[in-house]
């Protein structure tokens, strides 16, 4: 009796967390920094993207996607001034991403890409993905 009662137990708790990473993954966040990439390193900066930052984000838990975006014109207010490239992360927690920013190969590849900026005081701006 007591070996049935602990099946269930062990059953409904590893069903619990199956929806709660279900509803994690069924909202996942995406994180949005602002560059100003000096133009003189835009293809040394693209080529550390592809290369080394992105497969190495691929493989963390709880990644989706990694996009780099060129800005091309603000059709509707003001683009920010002195960027002229959008970093988007998504994640499928933000708690997961926490941890890719605390590991040491994020410590290792996210530099690659930030030696490229002419400056460091840029803006990141987290949403929810709905």
């Amino acid at each position: 009796m007591k070996r049935r009662t602990y099946l269930k137990t062990l059953l409904a708790a590893a069903a619990a967390q199956a929806a709660s990473q279900a509803a994690d993954a069924a909202h996942p966040i995406q994180l949005h920094v602002d560059l100003a990439v000096d133009p003189a390193k835009e293809k040394e900066m693209l080529k550390n993207f592809e290369t080394v930052f992105r497969p190495a984000a691929s493989k963390q838990p709880g990644y989706i996607d990694a996009k780099m975006l060129k800005l091309r014109t603000a059709l509707m207010g003001k683009a920010p001034a002195g960027v002229n490239y959008r970093f988007a992360l998504t994640f499928q927690s933000e708690e997961l991403r926490q941890k890719w920013v605390a590991s040491d190969v994020h410590r290792k590849v996210w530099p690659t890409i930030e030696n490229t900026l002419s400056t460091k005081n840029y803006s990141v701006i987290l949403f929810d993905v709905s």
